[in-house]
């Protein structure tokens, strides 16, 4: 069934939410999961960053970004290896998280994901989209929402 699950999070209430049923859902099927974290890329803007500058700054965005990303897999790692599920980890930089999710489901062999949704709807939604929506758009895996 389910034997490899992927599951976005942020460190968000409601994506612990959604790691916490992913590991719920590997648990009943001996599976695993595979947590994934996004980032957007680094942006310095156009206006009197020298180009030194912009390369010093990248790269301590970039490692504080992977420092974030490895802090919140840590408490991934925990709850699941309180319920004996094993976890592999994904990051990525990107502003098109919902394809990210969707190649990294394919390149980690995910049969299953599981993530949240914040609901949003009317104006709000169609400003800012729904990754989630997305996701269940263009993707031909089973996907489980929490909200």
């Amino acid at each position: 069934m389910f034997k490899r699950i992927l599951v976005p999070t942020d460190g968000s209430t409601l994506s612990t939410r959604a790691v916490t049923a992913a590991i719920k859902l590997a648990a009943i099927t001996d599976g695993s999961i595979v947590a994934f974290h996004a980032y957007p890329p680094f942006y310095a803007g156009a206006y009197g960053t020298f180009e030194m500058a912009k390369e010093v700054l990248a790269d301590a965005y970039e490692q504080g970004a992977k420092a974030h990303a490895e802090g919140l897999f840590v408490a991934v790692r925990e709850m699941a290896l309180a319920a004996g599920i094993a976890v592999d980890t994904v990051t990525t930089e990107t502003n098109d998280v919902w394809r990210a999710i969707i190649a990294a489901s394919r390149r980690k062999k995910c049969d299953a994901i599981c993530m949240a949704s914040h609901g949003r709807h009317g104006l709000t939604g169609v400003l800012l989209g729904s990754e989630t929506q997305k996701v269940l758009t263009h993707t031909t895996l089973p996907v489980l929402v929490l909200r």
